[in-house]
């Protein structure tokens, strides 16, 4: 009979080695390629043997420490071993692969190709009847893919059809849409063969989650009881990091510019930009984005110099304005500071940002060589008028959309169709040259006379294609308000001053001014609110639900922090200090998707509710583990300060284990709502991407931290709150180490 101690070692022992093996897989397959890390872990029968034994030692202490006498626990541990059972069989019986389908073939297809390149026989045949991209009204992004075919099954004949998040299954096989053939005329289907691998899985994910809400509502659960504690009721903690602000654009003299009404009177027309419609405004706050590293340029709006590049293309061209960053970078242009002019571009020799150019840059430094290169092209573009595509024009097309004609939007520069009527190019051709003279005259209210005119064509020729007024107005009202840089310094400063405040009380034993909590609780709760008429907007803007990138990421978790630290202040005097550093470090981390904007259309396969529901509720539990970790932090501050003060740590301990709690469950629900949309888009629930593989490393590493009972280390508070504080570390990496530095299918989030 195996010793207690030797199968907690056993238990345990396994789980750190198969998260260790995890996370050094990851860094295999970005050095090494994916075969090489499917080969030597997640492929190979000793990481499945691992899972096995880890499986089973984890029962047999269950058992030995008598854990089915607590239903509530027996169950929880059992849908974990539900969900790596069926893990385990479709890993067994599971099949993947993908069939490719042409319209004009008459013979129908009778097998597919597996994952390891052989094939696989159908009990039926498929033959393609039509396939068919849709696309966002008036634009060229698609919207869905849409594949329609024949299943023929002997005498019977079915009619199957398939999109982007809808599957068709028959006979427990599933069919995805996955890629077309480049003339549209042929599709490729991922189709998957797992008859009871998802069944088991998905009956484990409902059983945990039902497991977790019964332990929050049980009265004698742990979180339960630590939540009636009468010690978290008086404790707190927080600390702060000083970041440097980022240095502000120089002063300088403003180049020359449209007075800001004409070129406000700009920003109102419509433009055909990013496959979508919007306001130039969009289009110029990008673009000065992009160029200059803020949205506006020595005291000048974003619309002032757009129409300046266009207008007084003499002037700008002189005017340091391009923001380069990249040491290699700059010293190619031969500048000095970290501002180039257009002209510091081209030199005797032609231009400097050439391939050969390129060739001398050292890995680092390409992208920032093809990000300066960018905003050259940008610059360019916006001088001689083909970034401005401002007019619509409708042309019958021989795959026609619903109303039979296709929008097609052209700038200044572009070749204008022979089929568009004669007075149209006249119009086309001729109104912004006439602008132009207007304001070489300087006659700015003729000139905007004229943009209404134009403004007026437009809606009269894209008509129905056009976003609603409203979503017009929520888009000006987004790119107003949208600013994440002052609200980050804000954020810092008011958390740093208050943690100060805070922690200085905490020391000398006294309670914090009840005035200056109710003060900070009240804007931070004015912050929460505009964060969220942010995201609102974001999402009128967009058309769905502003979860599907890096930057609405962090808004999010910005908006999450601010109301679980309202939430908590009550019991946790410091939780409004804490709310506030989290709340800048989210927003200085959505800097850098404003620092290159885009609003897009989002991907057919971005387009579930599953993919929004599951990057909240990431978001959240990564906002909650942000608290523990600045309370271990503080706990720790407390410890090198003033030694003894024993009490205070242990209720730091019962306070972070109060929010580890709702943290490892929202995680947890977070990571099965990935995999369920996964298995919905992609056919598969589980595919071993770095930030899947991370994710988990980062739910098992602060599970342990919950195994008091079974792991006493926890129970000391100064280990415990050194090991949550650099648990958090998995957090970094999971967001920004994978984005960064590891990639995978995730990146783009």
């Amino acid at each position: 009979m195996i010793p207690s101690k030797g199968l907690r070692t056993a238990a345990f022992g396994l789980l750190a080695l198969l998260t260790l093996w995890m996370a050094a897989a990851t860094v295999m397959e970005k050095l090494f390629g994916t075969s090489v890390a499917f080969r030597w872990a997640y492929g190979s029968t000793g990481f499945v043997l691992c899972w096995l034994l880890m499986a089973m030692a984890a029962v047999a202490w269950i058992v030995r420490c008598r854990l089915y006498r607590r239903p509530l626990t027996l169950l929880l541990h059992g849908a974990f071993a539900l969900i790596l059972l069926g893990a385990l069989v479709t890993r067994v019986w599971g099949m993947q692969g993908s069939v490719h389908l042409r319209q004009e073939d008459e013979t129908a297809v009778r097998s597919f190709t597996l994952s390891d390149g052989t094939e696989h026989p159908f009990p039926f045949s498929l033959k393609l009847e039509e396939f068919r991209l849709a696309y966002y009204p008036g634009t060229a992004a698609p919207m869905d893919y849409i594949s329609r075919f024949l299943l023929l099954d002997g005498t019977t004949v079915s009619k199957g059809e398939v999109s982007m998040n809808h599957v068709y299954r028959y006979r427990h096989y599933r069919f995805y849409q996955s890629q077309y053939d480049s003339d549209g005329r042929g599709t490729t289907l991922s189709v998957s063969y797992d008859p009871w691998g998802i069944g088991i899985t998905y009956t484990g994910y409902g059983l945990l989650a039902v497991s977790f809400l019964l332990f929050f509502i049980e009265k004698q659960s742990r979180f339960r009881r630590l939540l009636r504690h009468s010690s978290l009721k008086r404790t707190a903690a927080l600390c702060g990091t000083l970041l440097l602000v980022p240095a502000g654009i120089r002063a300088a003299d403003a180049p020359r510019a449209l007075p800001r009404e004409t070129a406000e009177a700009f920003g109102h027309l419509y433009v055909y930009y990013n496959d979508r419609i919007c306001p130039l405004q969009t289009l110029a706050k990008d673009f000065t984005v992009k160029l200059c590293g803020q949205s506006t340029y020595c005291g000048l709006t974003a619309e002032q110099v757009l129409t300046g590049w266009f207008f007084y293309y003499d002037s700008w061209k002189e005017e340091p304005c391009f923001r380069v960053k990249n040491r290699e970078v700059r010293q190619l242009l031969g500048i000095s500071g970290e501002y180039a002019s257009l002209t510091d571009f081209v030199g005797s020799g032609g231009y400097k940002l050439d391939e050969h150019a390129w060739s001398s840059v050292s890995p680092s430094g390409q992208r920032a060589f093809n990000e300066t290169n960018e905003k050259f092209s940008l610059a360019s573009m916006a001088a001689t008028g083909s970034l401005w595509k401002l007019f619509p024009y409708r042309a019958s097309t021989d795959t026609p959309s619903a109303d039979g004609e296709k929008l097609t939007w052209y700038s200044l520069a572009d070749r204008l169709p022979s089929g568009m009527p004669q007075e149209e190019q006249i119009f086309v051709r001729r109104s912004m040259n006439y602008v132009g003279e207007l304001v070489a005259r300087r006659d700015f209210g003729q000139a905007e006379e004229l943009l209404g005119k134009i403004r007026h064509y437009q809606e009269h020729a894209a008509d129905d294609w056009l976003p609603s007024r409203f979503r017009i107005t929520a888009e000006r009202c987004y790119n107003r308000l949208n600013n994440s840089r002052p609200l980050a310094m804000a954020c810092l400063t008011l958390g740093m001053l208050a943690f100060g405040c805070n922690l200085a009380c905490l020391l000398k034993r006294r309670s914090i001014p009840r005035v200056l909590t109710v003060m900070l609780a009240t804007l931070l709760g004015g912050l929460f609110l505009f964060l969220c008429f942010l995201l609102a907007l974001r999402g009128i803007i967009s058309g769905h639900i502003p979860m599907s990138n890096g930057h609405e990421a962090m808004q999010t978790m910005a908006a999450c922090t601010a109301l679980f630290a309202l939430c908590l202040h009550r019991r946790m005097s410091m939780a409004v200090p804490f709310g506030y550093l989290l709340c800048g470090f989210s927003l200085l981390v959505s800097m850098m998707g404003e620092s290159n904007p885009q609003i897009t259309q989002l991907m057919p396969v971005l387009s579930s509710p599953l993919l929004s529901f599951h990057v909240m509720t990431v978001m959240a539990a990564y906002a909650l583990l942000g608290f523990t970790m600045l309370n271990g932090v503080t706990a720790l501050a407390l410890y090198a300060l003033r030694r003894g003060c024993r009490e205070e740590e242990k209720q730091l301990q019962r306070l972070s284990q109060l929010l580890l709690y709702p943290a490892v469950f929202l995680l947890a629900v977070g990571i099965f709502l990935g995999a369920i949309w996964a298995n919905v888009s992609w056919g598969r629930y589980w595919g071993w991407d770095p930030k899947e593989v991370w994710a988990l490393v980062t739910l098992l590493v602060y599970t342990l931290a919950l195994h008091e009972g079974s792991l006493p280390r926890f129970r000391q508070p100064l280990f415990f709150h050194i090991y949550v504080t650099g648990a958090f570390f998995c957090v970094l990496i999971t967001y920004f180490g994978v984005n960064f530095l590891l990639g995978g299918m995730h990146s783009y989030a």
